[in-house]
């Protein structure tokens, strides 16, 4: 059992590794002018989707404030955005809008350079000759009055009103109505934004961070250095999988990762109280349902937003995919027990490399040691008798000196 004490530097430890994976500030920043330029080109008066004033605004982990760096510097980072469109022509189908939209972005010459591979559901800007990240544009219609309803939405602090509001209709060229199909109501559904709304929630502590947090489904977000344990905490765990199943596409998703930790999330304010009750307890959230079409149980975990979705769909048809969720999280409880069961700065160190990388580690132990010497300078460096680190908590052991060399 780790004193209060051990808390708060364990707690200290794992905010520089959160902050050791964050994308930088100027990265961000690229990331929210490349996609407000491709806004801009596609609302542009002699666009075909002009009359539909279409948006484009950040959803996924870059809008949940739950990124983290590639394991390999020069991977890309993957940047999901929904371009928003205020209804459409009566005949069009999804085919017929994915089309326009990717039609536009090919009329600019740099886009149409940057276009890779159509996908499933999205448009893909690849910036690896410039930046190194690509940018998922999902093309979507929503309602009359949507931006009302969402205004409300993120307006106010509690989780309030009615989420499905909040939805969207999307292109999935592997439904069978795609080509088809021009009655809004039969697209397939997605409500990127009543999930953010749902996991602001469930992240706050206080209504000053609820706010902050809703600043982020802005088209143009703040960037966020400041993160809630919650938010740290998802970083860490999808830290933790990359590295235990680097290129596995198999891995588990991150989709699964946030729901499941969310859920678990019992509003500490310590991350290491938070990191340890969540992997001690996320999996109890998973559900068993029977699936009718194959005639058996299968686990199930709902999006919190619509219920009859399962996050965990695929599992049947890969079962790997379900082996290597409960394998990592089996894994998650062991390293994180390993790491607070050891004393010393130094080793606590070692035994973070394997399952976060020796990188992000060095880096968040390099700003713990100049954090110290800041503090021995000013005669604040304490040392812990729970752990031996030297910092801002435990016992003071050293006294600051004036020029001349005497105590103070």
């Amino acid at each position: 059992m780790l004193t209060t004490e051990q808390k708060k530097q364990f707690s200290e430890i794992l905010e520089a590794l959160g902050e050791s994976l964050d994308i930088s500030e100027s990265q961000f920043d690229a990331a929210v002018r490349s996609y407000k330029a491709v806004g801009e080109w596609l609302a542009e008066s002699d666009s075909p989707l002009s009359p539909y004033k279409p948006e484009i605004r950040p959803q996924g982990s870059f809008m949940l404030g739950t990124m983290i760096k590639p394991i390999h510097d020069k991977d890309d980072l993957d940047i999901d955005l929904v371009c928003e469109l205020f209804g459409k022509r009566p005949e069009w189908t999804q085919f017929n809008l994915k089309q326009i939209v990717g039609d536009r972005l090919k009329s600019n010459a740099l886009y149409k350079k940057l276009l890779d591979v159509e996908g499933r559901r999205c448009w893909t800007l690849v910036y690896s000759d410039t930046a190194n990240y690509h940018l998922d544009i999902l093309p979507s219609i929503v309602s009359t009055g949507y931006s009302t309803i969402f205004e409300k939405a993120f307006s106010t602090n509690a989780l309030s009103g009615d989420l499905d509001s909040l939805a969207i209709r999307i292109t999935d060229k592997t439904q069978n109505n795609y080509y088809t199909d021009t009655f809004l109501e039969n697209w397939i559904k997605s409500n990127p934004f009543g999930y953010a709304k749902w996991f602001f929630n469930e992240a706050s502590i206080d209504i000053r961070k609820t706010i902050m947090l809703s600043e982020s489904v802005r088209p143009v977000p703040k960037f966020q250095k400041e993160k809630l344990p919650l938010q740290r905490v998802v970083q860490i765990l999808k830290r933790h999988r990359d590295m235990m199943f680097n290129g596995d596409e198999h891995k588990p998703i991150s989709i699964i990762i946030t729901t499941l930790a969310s859920k678990a999330y019992k509003k500490e304010t310590s991350i290491i109280d938070a990191l340890v009750s969540i992997s001690n307890n996320m999996g109890a959230y998973i559900e068993e349902r029977y699936d009718w079409k194959l005639g058996k149980m299968i686990k199930w975990i709902p999006n919190p937003v619509n219920p009859e979705e399962n996050f965990a769909d695929k599992w049947p048809e890969h079962p790997q995919r379900e082996r290597n969720f409960y394998k990592w999280l089996d894994q998650v409880k062991i390293d994180i027990q390993n790491i607070t069961q050891q004393q010393g700065l130094h080793l606590i160190c070692e035994s973070m490399k394997r399952p976060f990388g020796e990188q992000p580690v060095t880096r968040a132990f390099s700003v713990l040691a100049d954090n110290s010497l800041n503090l021995r300078q000013t005669g604040n460096l304490k040392m812990s008798a729970g752990t031996g680190i030297l910092g801002s908590l435990g016992t003071i052991i050293t006294k600051s000196h004036n020029f001349h060399g005497k105590d103070k």
